[in-house]
Protein backbone atom coordinates (compact mmCIF):
# COMPACT_ATOMS: atom_id res chain seq x y z
CA UNK A 1 0.00 0.00 0.00
CA UNK A 2 1.53 3.02 -1.22
CA UNK A 3 1.71 6.50 0.07
CA UNK A 4 2.98 9.63 -2.16
CA UNK A 5 4.06 12.67 -0.85
CA UNK A 6 3.56 16.16 -2.19
CA UNK A 7 5.63 18.78 -1.08
CA UNK A 8 8.67 20.92 -1.43
CA UNK A 9 12.32 19.90 -0.67
CA UNK A 10 14.06 22.87 0.60
CA UNK A 11 16.57 24.80 2.72
CA UNK A 12 15.67 26.51 5.80
CA UNK A 13 17.46 29.43 8.11
CA UNK A 14 15.74 29.48 11.22
CA UNK A 15 15.97 31.44 14.56
CA UNK A 16 14.86 31.00 17.72
CA UNK A 17 14.98 31.93 21.54
CA UNK A 18 17.41 28.89 21.47
CA UNK A 19 19.67 29.91 18.73
CA UNK A 20 20.10 30.19 14.95
CA UNK A 21 20.60 27.45 12.19
CA UNK A 22 21.80 28.85 9.06
CA UNK A 23 20.93 26.99 5.37
CA UNK A 24 19.40 23.85 6.92
CA UNK A 25 17.54 21.15 5.18
CA UNK A 26 13.37 21.86 5.35
CA UNK A 27 10.71 21.57 3.58
CA UNK A 28 6.84 19.92 3.89
CA UNK A 29 8.18 17.19 1.52
CA UNK A 30 11.35 16.54 3.73
CA UNK A 31 9.52 16.50 7.13
CA UNK A 32 6.35 14.03 5.55
CA UNK A 33 8.54 11.77 4.42
CA UNK A 34 10.62 11.13 7.21
CA UNK A 35 8.25 10.74 9.14
CA UNK A 36 6.26 8.77 7.12
CA UNK A 37 8.71 6.49 6.84
CA UNK A 38 8.79 5.41 10.12
CA UNK A 39 5.70 3.82 10.14
CA UNK A 40 5.00 2.74 6.70
CA UNK A 41 7.14 1.66 3.18
CA UNK A 42 7.57 2.59 0.60
CA UNK A 43 6.85 6.48 0.48
CA UNK A 44 7.12 7.93 -2.69
CA UNK A 45 7.91 11.99 -2.83
CA UNK A 46 7.59 14.21 -5.46
CA UNK A 47 9.17 17.61 -5.49
CA UNK A 48 11.78 19.77 -6.98
CA UNK A 49 15.16 21.04 -6.36
CA UNK A 50 18.13 22.87 -7.49
CA UNK A 51 21.61 21.62 -8.49
CA UNK A 52 22.61 22.90 -4.33
CA UNK A 53 20.92 20.55 -3.10
CA UNK A 54 22.95 17.91 -1.23
CA UNK A 55 22.55 14.67 -2.76
CA UNK A 56 23.81 12.87 0.68
CA UNK A 57 20.34 14.16 1.72
CA UNK A 58 18.59 12.24 -0.99
CA UNK A 59 20.55 9.21 -0.22
CA UNK A 60 19.37 9.16 3.28
CA UNK A 61 15.54 9.31 2.37
CA UNK A 62 16.34 6.13 0.03
CA UNK A 63 17.78 4.52 2.87
CA UNK A 64 14.84 5.16 4.96
CA UNK A 65 12.65 3.37 2.03
CA UNK A 66 11.79 6.92 0.63
CA UNK A 67 11.64 6.56 -3.26
CA UNK A 68 13.37 10.11 -4.97
CA UNK A 69 12.06 9.17 -8.32
CA UNK A 70 9.82 12.25 -8.51
CA UNK A 71 12.32 14.26 -6.75
CA UNK A 72 13.15 16.55 -10.09
CA UNK A 73 16.34 18.47 -9.92
CA UNK A 74 17.10 21.68 -12.12
CA UNK A 75 20.62 22.26 -12.49
CA UNK A 76 22.09 25.92 -12.58
CA UNK A 77 18.77 26.91 -10.69
CA UNK A 78 18.50 27.04 -6.46
CA UNK A 79 16.43 25.29 -4.21
CA UNK A 80 12.82 26.89 -2.59
CA UNK A 81 14.62 28.84 0.28
CA UNK A 82 12.88 30.14 3.42
CA UNK A 83 14.50 31.91 6.64
CA UNK A 84 12.44 33.04 9.64
CA UNK A 85 12.59 34.23 13.15
CA UNK A 86 10.16 32.68 16.14
CA UNK A 87 8.76 34.94 18.79
CA UNK A 88 9.77 34.43 22.77
CA UNK A 89 7.00 32.41 23.13
CA UNK A 90 7.37 30.15 19.51
CA UNK A 91 3.93 30.35 18.56
CA UNK A 92 4.64 33.47 16.36
CA UNK A 93 7.39 34.02 13.73
CA UNK A 94 7.88 36.56 11.57
CA UNK A 95 9.35 35.34 7.59
CA UNK A 96 12.41 37.01 6.67
CA UNK A 97 12.86 35.71 3.54
CA UNK A 98 11.01 33.57 0.62
CA UNK A 99 12.89 32.35 -2.73
CA UNK A 100 10.73 30.10 -5.03
CA UNK A 101 13.59 29.65 -7.33
CA UNK A 102 12.90 26.33 -8.59
CA UNK A 103 9.71 26.33 -7.15
CA UNK A 104 8.20 29.32 -8.92
CA UNK A 105 8.07 26.77 -11.95
CA UNK A 106 7.24 23.81 -9.97
CA UNK A 107 4.75 21.46 -12.68
CA UNK A 108 4.58 18.25 -11.29
CA UNK A 109 4.58 15.34 -13.65
CA UNK A 110 4.03 11.63 -11.46
CA UNK A 111 6.30 8.69 -12.33
CA UNK A 112 4.41 5.96 -13.76
CA UNK A 113 5.02 3.84 -10.86
CA UNK A 114 3.22 6.51 -8.65
CA UNK A 115 0.20 6.66 -10.23
CA UNK A 116 -1.41 4.12 -8.62
CA UNK A 117 -0.63 5.12 -4.99
CA UNK A 118 -3.71 4.40 -2.57
CA UNK A 119 -2.73 6.66 0.19
CA UNK A 120 -1.74 10.60 -1.07
CA UNK A 121 -0.11 13.54 1.54
CA UNK A 122 -0.91 16.75 -0.14
CA UNK A 123 1.82 19.29 1.50
CA UNK A 124 1.22 22.82 1.55
CA UNK A 125 1.93 24.37 -2.21
CA UNK A 126 -0.72 26.31 -4.65
CA UNK A 127 -4.16 24.10 -4.90
CA UNK A 128 -3.53 24.38 -8.66
CA UNK A 129 -0.84 21.94 -8.55
CA UNK A 130 -2.14 20.06 -5.74
CA UNK A 131 -5.22 19.49 -7.83
CA UNK A 132 -3.14 18.15 -10.76
CA UNK A 133 -1.16 15.80 -8.64
CA UNK A 134 -4.87 13.96 -7.76
CA UNK A 135 -6.04 14.22 -11.63
CA UNK A 136 -3.17 12.11 -12.62
CA UNK A 137 -4.02 9.45 -10.70
CA UNK A 138 -4.57 6.27 -12.26
CA UNK A 139 -7.69 5.36 -10.05
CA UNK A 140 -9.23 7.00 -7.26
CA UNK A 141 -6.72 6.35 -4.09
CA UNK A 142 -8.54 4.47 -0.52
CA UNK A 143 -7.14 8.28 0.91
CA UNK A 144 -6.26 11.87 0.10
CA UNK A 145 -4.77 14.12 2.42
CA UNK A 146 -4.30 17.66 2.35
CA UNK A 147 -2.66 20.68 3.92
CA UNK A 148 -2.94 24.33 3.55
CA UNK A 149 -2.95 27.81 4.67
CA UNK A 150 -4.17 30.64 5.00
CA UNK A 151 -2.06 32.32 1.95
CA UNK A 152 -3.61 30.43 -0.28
CA UNK A 153 -7.62 31.27 1.09
CA UNK A 154 -6.59 34.67 0.22
CA UNK A 155 -4.84 34.21 -3.28
CA UNK A 156 -6.90 31.26 -4.70
CA UNK A 157 -10.04 30.84 -2.84
CA UNK A 158 -11.72 29.68 -5.66
CA UNK A 159 -8.93 26.52 -6.56
CA UNK A 160 -8.38 25.54 -3.14
CA UNK A 161 -12.43 24.93 -2.69
CA UNK A 162 -12.39 22.77 -6.01
CA UNK A 163 -9.19 21.12 -4.68
CA UNK A 164 -10.83 20.56 -1.46
CA UNK A 165 -14.10 18.63 -2.84
CA UNK A 166 -12.18 16.00 -4.38
CA UNK A 167 -9.88 15.17 -0.53
CA UNK A 168 -11.20 13.55 2.19
CA UNK A 169 -8.43 14.63 5.25
CA UNK A 170 -8.73 18.44 5.89
CA UNK A 171 -5.76 19.84 8.11
CA UNK A 172 -5.21 23.12 9.20
CA UNK A 173 -4.64 25.32 12.05
CA UNK A 174 -7.50 26.81 14.06
CA UNK A 175 -6.80 30.11 12.82
CA UNK A 176 -7.31 29.60 9.10
CA UNK A 177 -10.05 26.80 9.89
CA UNK A 178 -12.23 30.02 11.38
CA UNK A 179 -10.84 32.30 8.03
CA UNK A 180 -12.22 29.18 5.50
CA UNK A 181 -15.32 28.72 7.54
CA UNK A 182 -16.31 32.35 8.87
CA UNK A 183 -17.21 30.83 11.93
CA UNK A 184 -15.55 31.29 14.91
CA UNK A 185 -16.10 28.25 17.17
CA UNK A 186 -14.28 25.57 15.92
CA UNK A 187 -17.66 22.98 16.07
CA UNK A 188 -19.46 25.30 13.86
CA UNK A 189 -16.22 25.99 11.78
CA UNK A 190 -15.79 21.62 11.35
CA UNK A 191 -19.65 21.50 10.02
CA UNK A 192 -19.35 24.08 7.54
CA UNK A 193 -16.00 23.02 6.01
CA UNK A 194 -17.98 19.26 5.56
CA UNK A 195 -19.62 20.80 3.56
CA UNK A 196 -17.37 21.83 1.33
CA UNK A 197 -16.28 18.30 0.21
CA UNK A 198 -13.70 16.60 2.98
CA UNK A 199 -14.82 13.46 5.77
CA UNK A 200 -12.44 14.45 8.05
CA UNK A 201 -11.13 17.25 9.55
CA UNK A 202 -7.88 17.95 11.67
CA UNK A 203 -7.29 21.28 13.19
CA UNK A 204 -3.63 21.92 14.95
CA UNK A 205 -3.46 23.54 17.76
CA UNK A 206 0.32 24.01 18.21
CA UNK A 207 1.03 23.11 21.63
CA UNK A 208 -2.20 22.85 22.76
CA UNK A 209 -2.67 19.79 20.59
CA UNK A 210 -5.32 19.12 18.12
CA UNK A 211 -8.69 18.26 16.74
CA UNK A 212 -10.11 15.43 14.69
CA UNK A 213 -13.84 15.75 13.53
CA UNK A 214 -15.99 13.38 11.69
CA UNK A 215 -19.17 13.75 11.35
CA UNK A 216 -20.87 14.77 14.88
CA UNK A 217 -17.56 12.78 16.59
CA UNK A 218 -15.26 14.99 18.08
CA UNK A 219 -11.47 13.49 19.25
CA UNK A 220 -9.39 15.72 21.40
CA UNK A 221 -5.35 14.66 21.00
CA UNK A 222 -2.91 16.92 23.71
CA UNK A 223 0.24 17.97 23.24
CA UNK A 224 3.00 16.35 25.11
CA UNK A 225 3.78 19.12 27.54
CA UNK A 226 8.30 19.89 26.62
CA UNK A 227 10.68 21.35 28.99
CA UNK A 228 12.23 23.28 25.80
CA UNK A 229 11.19 23.35 22.16
CA UNK A 230 14.05 24.39 19.68
CA UNK A 231 12.49 24.80 16.85
CA UNK A 232 8.71 24.00 15.99
CA UNK A 233 9.43 24.57 11.57
CA UNK A 234 7.68 21.64 10.24
CA UNK A 235 5.91 20.26 13.26
CA UNK A 236 2.91 20.05 11.06
CA UNK A 237 3.88 18.54 8.66
CA UNK A 238 6.42 15.96 11.12
CA UNK A 239 2.45 15.41 12.17
CA UNK A 240 0.82 15.02 8.56
CA UNK A 241 3.39 12.44 8.03
CA UNK A 242 3.30 10.29 10.95
CA UNK A 243 -0.35 10.53 10.58
CA UNK A 244 -0.82 9.27 7.32
CA UNK A 245 2.21 6.66 7.66
CA UNK A 246 0.27 5.28 10.35
CA UNK A 247 -3.06 5.02 8.22
CA UNK A 248 -1.07 3.78 5.29
CA UNK A 249 0.63 1.06 7.18
CA UNK A 250 -2.38 -0.47 8.75
CA UNK A 251 -5.08 0.38 5.48
CA UNK A 252 -7.90 0.77 7.57
CA UNK A 253 -10.13 4.44 7.21
CA UNK A 254 -12.09 4.44 10.50
CA UNK A 255 -12.83 7.71 12.66
CA UNK A 256 -11.35 5.05 16.05
CA UNK A 257 -8.27 4.28 13.76
CA UNK A 258 -7.42 8.15 12.50
CA UNK A 259 -7.58 9.05 16.83
CA UNK A 260 -4.73 6.57 16.81
CA UNK A 261 -3.13 7.96 13.71
CA UNK A 262 -3.68 11.62 15.61
CA UNK A 263 -1.93 10.28 18.38
CA UNK A 264 1.33 8.63 16.41
CA UNK A 265 1.42 12.17 14.54
CA UNK A 266 1.43 13.86 17.45
CA UNK A 267 4.33 11.66 19.10
CA UNK A 268 6.50 12.63 15.97
CA UNK A 269 5.90 15.62 15.80
CA UNK A 270 6.68 16.23 19.46
CA UNK A 271 10.52 15.01 18.49
CA UNK A 272 10.80 16.94 15.63
CA UNK A 273 10.19 20.21 17.86
CA UNK A 274 13.20 19.06 19.82
CA UNK A 275 16.07 19.86 17.94
CA UNK A 276 16.67 22.53 14.99
CA UNK A 277 15.45 21.21 11.36
CA UNK A 278 15.08 17.06 10.53
CA UNK A 279 17.92 16.52 12.64
CA UNK A 280 15.61 14.60 15.84
CA UNK A 281 13.92 12.91 13.24
CA UNK A 282 17.09 11.39 11.48
CA UNK A 283 18.17 9.62 15.16
CA UNK A 284 14.53 7.95 15.69
CA UNK A 285 13.99 4.16 16.40
CA UNK A 286 10.91 2.36 17.37
CA UNK A 287 11.49 2.12 20.58
CA UNK A 288 11.77 6.02 21.52
CA UNK A 289 8.68 6.02 19.53
CA UNK A 290 6.51 3.63 21.30
CA UNK A 291 7.50 5.27 24.60
CA UNK A 292 6.49 8.38 23.82
CA UNK A 293 2.99 7.41 22.50
CA UNK A 294 2.62 5.76 26.45
CA UNK A 295 3.48 9.29 27.83
CA UNK A 296 0.54 10.57 25.17
CA UNK A 297 -1.87 7.68 26.85
CA UNK A 298 -0.84 8.36 30.56
CA UNK A 299 -1.87 12.43 29.85
CA UNK A 300 -5.54 11.02 29.00
CA UNK A 301 -5.98 7.95 31.04
CA UNK A 302 -8.01 7.94 33.97
CA UNK A 303 -10.55 5.74 36.22
CA UNK A 304 -14.05 6.84 35.94
CA UNK A 305 -16.23 6.23 38.70
CA UNK A 306 -19.55 7.29 37.14
CA UNK A 307 -21.88 4.69 37.89
CA UNK A 308 -24.88 3.50 35.11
Amino acid sequence: MSLLVIGTVAFDSIETPYGKADHVIGGSGTYISWAASYFHKPVMVQGIIGEDFPEDEIHQLNERGVITEGIERVPGKKSFYWAGKYHDNMNARDTLVTDLNVLADFNPVLPKAYKDSEYIMLGNLTPDIQMSVIQQMNTRPKLIALDTMNFWMDVAKDSLLNVIKNIDVLTLNEEEARQLSGEYSLVKAAQKIFSMGPKYLIIKKGEHGALLFHENHIFFAPALPLAQVFDPTGAGDTFAGGFMGYIARHGVISFDHMKRAVIYGSALASFCVEDFSINRLKTLDAQQIKERVKKFIELVRFDSDISE
